[in-house]
């Protein structure tokens, strides 16, 4: 298997989606899909948080771990006493079939060969036992560090239990997702919430809160059951939702707690919509100025996670610094395109010439309408010009491959 395939065998394994996943490492669903299609490879310190995340080691990621193929002979350190035997009767015969006025020169020539045999052979030797010492040392190198990386790991895992315990105000707490809603033009979240007090006080209420960072939704609760307060909390979805419980005390003392943070449900409830863009990286840009002469992009469909939103409408265009220069259009599978699928839809570039300067970004992005009239941006990762001194600056992909998919964030006219 590929590394792509490998990530994305792990992924599905783990039940999460391509954008769960690219939060957790804190990129991109595009850099996911593009790690899965092998277009790209993770950096070094993503690839070490991937396999932590996956619960794989870096080198079964790399497919350098499986074992060898049982039964393969492994080379000779050095040549054996048959093998000896055998080079010195081809010299011998090669000696008696030649003039005897070369013989003498002959020979000479033939012992040296024998000699360098030998000596390289020994030094080959040499080398492998080298080799072998330096692998295991690096094996061994890298158990201690991933040994140490776990024990620090749990250590501050530990710690922020502890310190959590300490400044809880609560015994026990918990929340549930109970439902999504989706409805024309918007969508919502039901919770199941409780929270059973550190130290109760005659006449304590309480009061639950869901933010989904523009509004914050209250329920508050009087009477307390099984020495818990209790409630359902609706809210309207965002990728971040933060549920909390404020106890409030007779003398009206209010104290504030977290309970827990709830991400990507939003997006979980949009159709999966990928581009992508091909002949696009390493291209040119000379004298500040990117030619697009007969390119297409693919938008890849999948259904969502949460909730059956479908795709309604998919408008696709290029963006620079997140402002439309123009729409593309809709067009059959490229001739030119070998083994993608007849599932994607095909779109043909406008031919363009786009100034880019040093600050600029250039995106080929998705306006895309689902069922329920919601719309969000889905795009590549954004493209930078690169400047080398030893070559025309060119296109590449910018570092920070984070982007909005609110559509109020773009210029779309």
């Amino acid at each position: 298997m590929t590394i792509g395939q490998r990530i994305a065998q792990k992924r599905k394994e783990l039940g999460l989606s391509q954008e769960a996943l690219g939060a957790r490492l804190n990129v991109s669903r595009q850099s996911i899909y593009k790690w899965e299609r092998d277009a790209n490879l993770p950096e070094v310190e993503k690839l070490i948080a991937l396999a932590q995340l996956l619960g794989v080691s870096v080198g079964w990621l790399l497919g350098v771990e499986e074992a060898a193929e049982p039964g393969q002979p492994e080379a000779p350190d050095t040549l054996s006493e048959t093998q000896l035997q055998m080079v010195d009767q081809i010299v011998r015969r090669y000696l008696d079939a030649q003039p005897k006025r070369k013989k003498l020169r002959i020979a000479s020539l033939a012992a040296a060969a024998l000699v360098l045999v030998v000596v390289f052979s020994n030094l080959f030797s040499r080398l492998r036992t080298l080799d072998n010492r330096y692998q295991s040392l690096q094996s061994s190198v890298s158990g201690i560090s991933g040994d140490v990386n776990a024990q620090i790991s749990g250590i501050s895992g530990r710690v922020e239990e502890i310190l959590k315990a300490q400044n809880s105000l609560t015994a026990e707490y918990g929340s549930e997702l109970l439902g999504l809603n989706l409805f024309q033009g918007g969508s919502g979240a039901t919770f199941s919430v409780y929270a059973v007090p550190k130290t109760y006080q005659e006449g304590m209420t309480a009061e639950f809160w869901a933010d989904n960072g523009k509004e914050i939704t209250t329920v508050p609760v009087s009477e307390i059951e099984s020495g818990k307060f209790s409630a359902q909390l609706r809210c309207n979805l965002s990728n971040l939702i933060s549920l909390s419980v404020v106890f409030v005390l007779p003398d009206g003392t209010r104290q504030t707690q977290l309970l827990e943070d709830y991400y990507n449900l939003l997006l979980e409830t949009f159709p999966n919509v990928s581009v992508s863009c091909h002949r696009l990286f390493a291209e040119d840009v000379i004298d500040g100025v990117l030619t697009l002469t007969d390119r297409y992009a693919t938008v890849s469909i999948q259904g969502p996670q949460q909730g059956n939103a479908a795709v309604e409408e998919i408008k696709l265009g290029v963006f620079r610094n997140r402002e439309l220069i123009a729409w593309a259009e809709p067009c059959d599978m490229p001739e030119t395109f070998q083994g993608f699928s007849e599932q994607d839809q095909y779109y043909r570039l406008p031919n363009l010439t786009i100034p880019m300067g040093s600050e600029d970004t250039l995106q080929i992005a998705a306006l895309v309408t689902d069922s329920y009239g919601r719309q969000f941006i889905t795009c590549e990762i954004p493209m930078v010009v690169e400047n080398e001194t030893e070559r025309t600056p060119y296109l590449t992909y910018a570092s920070d491959g984070r982007y909005s998919s609110d559509p109020a964030d773009w210029v779309l006219d």
